[in-house]
C-alpha cells in the first residue's frame, strides 16, 4: 500500500467547513418557518413524568443530580420536534442524553445516511459532525437541514479537498477513487463511489480493478489492505480520536486482566487493531457487544458510544480508554433546542455540487440496499 502525503495539492488542505448556500437571495429557514420564543425549562413534575422512562434507561450514565438540567430540555426538544415536524438523527459519538433522550434514528455513518434519504419529515436536524449533514442535505435537497452547531467538524474532513482529488486522477490516471464518507461534499462530488468503515472493503472488491485510491483515511486504508489483494493508493488523513490509542495501551490492559475482550474501530492505527479480539464500523462493534455478551470489554472508539451501548446491555462491564471527539461534543441538548427555536444553523449547499456528490453516496446506499 503506498501513501499520499496530505499536502500534495493545495495551501488550504486543512481547513474548515463552509457553509455553501443555493442562493444569496434565497429565504432562510427562520424566515421560512418562524422564530419561536424559548420555552420553560422547569423541572416540574410533568417534565419528570415525561421523562422518567429515558431516564431509567440511562441512570448509570447520569447522575440523578444532574437529570433535572437534561430533562426540561429533552422535555422541550420533544414538544418541538412534532411543532416543526422535525426528525433528529444522532450518531453513535453522541451523549447519552442526546442518544437515548431525543434521537429519532441512530447509527452510524452508513445507517443515518440511509436513514437520511427515507426521512419523511420538513426538517432533519443533525447531531454528528458537519460532513454527516451535509450527506443528508444532499439526499434531501427540498428539506431543510440544520446542525446545531457548524463548528462541528472532522480532522479527516479537512485533510483533503476536492483540488487534492483530482491532482490524485491526474497522478493516478484512470484508477478508480473511492472515498470514506468522513469527506466534504466538494470531495465526494470528485471520487466514484463512496464507504463506511462498514462496507469499505467490499465497496474496494466490488470494483472489479487491481488498483484503487483510497482517501483519507490512511489506517483504515491500510485495514482495507489487509483484508483484499485490491493495491490500495491512500492518502494520509487520520482521525484525532482513533490516532491516540496505541497497541501497548491495549495489551497492558490485557496484562491486567486476561479474560477481557477488545474491540476496535479500522479507523485505529494498525498495531492497535492487531491487539484487537474484533475489529468494526461502530454499527458491528455495537453488535459484537449485543451479541457475544462479554463479561469485560473494552471499546477501542470514541468514548460516548460505550456509554450508550452499556444502557442496553447493562450485564456488560465497559472498560473505557476515553478518547473524546471534540466536535461530536460541541453538539448539546442546549444547542438543539436552540436550533430548533431559531431554525439555525441551516446546511445549504452548491446545487451543482450537491448532484455530484449525491451520485457518489446514492452508488454507496445502493450497492447492497
Amino acid at each position: 500500500m503506498s501513501t499520499i502525503p496530505a499536502a500534495l495539492g493545495s495551501a488550504d488542505s486543512k481547513r474548515s467547513f463552509p457553509r455553501t448556500g443555493d442562493s444569496a437571495t434565497a429565504k432562510t429557514a427562520a424566515e421560512r418557518f418562524g422564530i419561536l420564543p424559548m420555552p420553560d425549562l422547569t423541572y416540574t413534575d410533568i417534565v419528570a413524568k415525561a421523562t422518567a422512562p429515558i431516564y431509567d434507561k440511562v441512570k448509570d450514565q447520569i447522575p440523578a443530580i444532574e437529570w433535572p438540567v437534561f430533562a426540561p430540555l429533552i422535555y422541550q426538544i420533544n414538544r418541538l420536534k412534532k411543532q416543526r415536524n422535525a426528525v433528529i438523527l444522532a450518531h453513535n459519538y453522541q451523549t447519552p442524553e442526546i442518544f437515548h433522550g431525543v434521537a429519532d434514528f441512530v447509527g452510524d455513518s452508513l445507517q443515518l445516511a440511509i436513514e437520511a434519504g427515507k426521512v419523511d419529515a420538513d426538517i432533519i436536524v443533525q447531531c454528528g459532525v458537519h460532513f454527516m449533514a451535509e450527506t443528508s442535505k444532499m439526499l434531501n435537497p427540498q428539506k431543510t437541514v440544520l446542525i446545531p452547531d457548524s463548528r462541528a467538524g472532522c480532522s479527516l474532513a479537512s485533510s483533503i479537498n476536492g483540488a487534492d482529488v483530482r491532482l490524485l486522477r491526474e497522478a493516478y490516471p484512470g484508477v478508480p477513487v473511492v472515498a470514506y464518507v468522513n469527506t466534504t461534499a466538494e470531495v465526494k462530488a470528485e471520487v466514484d463511489i463512496c464507504c463506511t468503515s462498514s462496507n469499505a472493503v467490499q465497496i474496494v472488491e466490488s470494483l472489479g480493478v487491481p488498483k484503487v485510491i483510497f482517501l483519507p483515511d490512511q489506517y483504515l486504508a491500510s485495514y482495507v489492505a489487509s483484508q483484499t489483494d485490491v493495491e490500495i493508493i491512500s492518502w494520509k488523513g487520520a482521525c484525532e480520536v482513533h490516532e491516540r490509542f496505541t497497541g501497548e495501551e491495549l495489551r497492558k490492559y490485557r496484562e491486567n486482566d486476561p479474560s477481557i475482550k477488545i474491540i476496535a474501530h479500522p479507523e485505529c492505527p494498525p498495531d492497535v487493531v492487531a491487539e484487537a479480539d474484533f475489529t468494526g464500523s461502530t454499527a458491528h462493534m455495537i453488535n459484537w457487544v449485543k451479541d457475544n455478551r462479554p463479561d469485560k470489554v473494552v471499546m477501542v472508539t470514541e468514548c460516548s458510544m460505550a456509554s450508550n451501548v452499556a444502557a442496553e446491555v447493562p450485564e456488560v462491564n465497559f472498560i473505557k480508554p476515553c478518547n473524546l471527539c471534540p466536535h461530536m461534543k460541541r453538539i448539546t441538548l442546549a444547542n438543539i433546542l436552540d436550533c430548533l427555536l431559531t431554525m439555525e444553523e441551516e446546511v445549504l449547499i452548491d446545487p451543482a455540487v450537491a448532484e455530484r456528490a449525491r451520485n457518489s453516496v446514492e452508488r454507496m446506499i445502493n450497492w447492497k440496499n
